[in-house]
């Protein structure tokens, strides 16, 4: 591991002024490159106080051994330079999409003499039409088979054309009607390339001007009696329609347009791209990376744009690049951008209306996409062998935590105060051994204590269940941690490793509530959100775990899931607390009674109108019930009358069915 000031540059060497830098590490590999509008400020960053600097950065420049850079006359040179040098090196520490060779896409290749269309993936050619990309080959195939019967362009290979040619026969595409048969000469070679140039048009979007033309000319043949020239007009104008059905009008302005959304957490990132032309989607495809290097929105994105249009020239650049955070040097993107397509481009965020819609749309499918990824990473039994393994190392456990709990706090503004507690057993989730908590040592906000009392309630009730089997006998004169109101064997399985959403308090707490209870086998860390440090008991610094590190990876979803967990959990009791009516303040009133009383009366006015011998008559409820549910609900006041504001009327208070019947049911205190 270097020292940075090893190869820093002597002050006054660094020019003041656009450029593209590299470092690289001691074997002389280049592993991160960058660009900067002026490279002494720049370059200035990396070099202070390691101990200041982001984690991902901090590693970066501990790995380098030197740095070297390369002046520029604009911004949009070292946009140029900086994208060359990462397809070049392809530097380590920085934030690479997947490539998308894999993404099939329409192509019709106008360099041939005769053009065909065809499914086609990989770098793109010159001379050819792309059109797309699509998500499966199998929606291309679809398109193509409804347009070939209006547009009967070439589909065949090279060596079926030639054996058709030398034969005189057409192939079954040829006799059925959906290919022109130029290698019969049915079409002259000019006569194709107009249908390949139609088809063409058509799926650039130009489809009213030809819709139009077919209408009138099945509508001349219908008058001139020629029925079925023009039924097949009228049939083709329906395939065509129904190929337009598959891409539906988004953008009503028939915009084009690209649309990018981002969805990321702290080690990854997914990216969405919508490809719109005509205002109809034509394409979508996205990528997953990791964030190798300490990069926001706004960075992501000009990966992904440069990523995007590095290669591209002409149309492929649309008029519009929609985006979730501009760049920091968008007027040299946009003029890059404007280089590439031969025109302008505005690069900018849709505020409202439909692009704004849509802009929603492409995000949901990034953070499915996200969420996608991590299922499928966390699935596999290699990957999780092997964070279970680094975790072990990094927390110098014995052997692998084979169960892990995670235990947060979650409040609105010291109110429901909850807590969850989720578990991990050889790295997945085991949702039926979920438990959530009420606080109820105290009232208001304070996260430290709430852990102490979560941890210890869990492993007072591991105490009880060891205590019942015998496996554990306390001492003379010791508290027999008498049961509180929590069911039996919930807790009769020991974690190996305790993890706490947060920092240096929230594990303090957990381990003291461990040793107040003589619980010494169990090991205890914190992950805390800013930085994904790990925190272990009685340290002054976090452990910092690789950002390639599965453990890492594992640790991050654990607390993830307790923090869903959590929040899900306080939502639904501040709901219930919200919606609670009279019924839920009587004791001893369960919900099965309390629908009863409710579908045999009606409404909670009714009743409260009712006497003790009209409530018996209620199947399940006994008069000491009826008694006491009629002396609640003539204590309860009931609310003021409603007035429809419309009208001046008041509404009678008829309760609906439906209220007071919010209950809390499996929380596991």
């Amino acid at each position: 591991m270097a020292d940075p000031s090893s190869y820093r540059p002597k002050p006054g060497q660094i020019p003041d002024s656009p450029g593209v830098y590299r470092f690289r590490d001691e074997h002389r590999r280049v592993i991160y490159v960058g660009k900067a509008k002026s490279l002494r400020q720049r370059l200035a960053n990396y070099f202070q106080d390691v101990a200041s600097l982001h984690p991902r950065t901090a590693t970066m420049v501990t790995t380098a051994a030197s740095v070297e850079w390369t002046v520029v006359s604009t911004e949009v040179e070292a946009l140029q330079l900086e994208y060359s040098w990462i397809k070049e090196y392809d530097p380590r520490f920085n934030v690479k999409y997947r490539d998308d060779k894999s993404y099939p896409s329409l192509a019709v290749t106008m360099n041939e003499e005769y053009p065909r269309v065809q499914v086609m993936r990989g770098p793109k050619k010159k001379g050819v039409r792309y059109f797309g990309p699509y998500g499966h080959a199998w929606a291309i195939r679809e398109t193509v088979d409804l347009m070939l019967r209006v547009f009967p362009v070439r589909t065949c290979s090279a060596g079926v054309f030639k054996r058709s040619a030398q034969i005189g026969r057409p192939c079954l595409l040829g006799y059925i009607g959906k290919c022109s048969a130029p290698c019969v000469g049915r079409v002259t070679p000019e006569e194709h390339r107009e249908l390949a140039e139609d088809f063409c048009d058509f799926m650039a979007g130009r489809t009213g001007t030809y819709l139009s033309r077919l209408e009138q000319r099945m509508h001349e043949a219908a008058e001139e009696m020629e029925y079925e020239k023009a039924a097949r007009l009228r049939d083709d104008i329906g395939a065509l329609r129904r190929a337009m059905e598959k891409n539906a009008v988004v953008l009503a302005d028939a915009t084009d347009a690209d649309l990018i959304a981002v969805a990321e957490d702290e080690l990854e990132a997914a990216v969405q791209i919508f490809h719109v032309r005509g205002g109809r989607v034509r394409g979508q495809r996205g990528w997953v990376t990791d964030k190798v290097e300490a990069v926001d929105t706004a960075g992501l994105v000009e990966h992904a744009l440069q990523q995007l249009y590095g290669e591209e020239k002409g149309e492929a650049v649309p008029k519009e690049v929609l985006v979730p955070a501009l760049p920091e040097d968008t007027p040299a993107l946009s003029q890059w951008l404007a280089e590439r397509r031969g025109a302008q481009v505005s690069l900018r965020i849709p505020q409202r209306g439909d692009k704004k819609s849509l802009m929603e749309t492409v995000h949901r499918n990034a953070q499915q996409s996200l969420a996608l990824h991590k299922t499928k990473r966390a699935s596999d039994l290699t990957t999780r062998s092997r964070a279970l393994e680094e975790i072990a190392e990094a927390l110098e456990l014995d052997s692998a935590p084979l169960r892990i709990e995670c235990f947060d706090i979650s409040h609105l503004q010291g109110d429901d105060v909850v807590a969850s507690m989720v578990v991990f057993e050889d790295g997945l989730a085991r949702k039926s051994e979920y438990r959530r908590f009420q606080i109820k040592s105290f009232e208001g906000q304070d996260d430290v204590r709430s852990m102490h009392e979560v941890v210890s309630r869990r492993f007072r009730r591991y105490l009880q269940e060891k205590l019942k089997t015998g496996e554990w006998s306390p001492e003379e004169g010791e508290d027999p941690l008498t049961e509180d109101d929590g069911r039996p064997k919930r807790f009769a399985y020991p974690p190996q490793l305790v993890v706490v959403d947060g920092g240096q308090p929230q594990v303090a707490a957990a381990k003291r509530a461990l040793e107040e209870l003589g619980v010494d086998d169990v090991a205890v860390c914190g992950l805390a959100k800013r930085l994904e440090e790990v925190w272990l008991p009685g340290e002054d610094d976090p452990v910092v775990l690789p950002r390639t590190s599965e453990g890492l990876y594992l640790l991050q979803r654990v607390r993830d899931e307790a923090h869903r967990f959590a929040i899900q959990y306080q939502r639904s009791k501040r709901g219930k607390r919200l919606r609670s009516g009279p019924l839920d303040e009587v004791s001893g009133l369960g919900e099965s009674r309390k629908q009863a009383l409710l579908k045999h009366f009606g409404s909670v006015k009714k009743l409260r109108q009712a006497t003790i011998d009209q409530i018996c008559e209620v199947p399940g409820i006994g008069r000491k019930t009826a008694e006491t549910l009629a002396a609640a609900l003539a204590g309860a006041v009931p609310a003021g009358p409603a007035v429809n504001t419309a009208t001046g009327e008041i509404i009678e208070d008829e309760t609906p069915a439906h209220a007071g019947t919010s209950f809390e049911r499996g929380t596991g205190q």
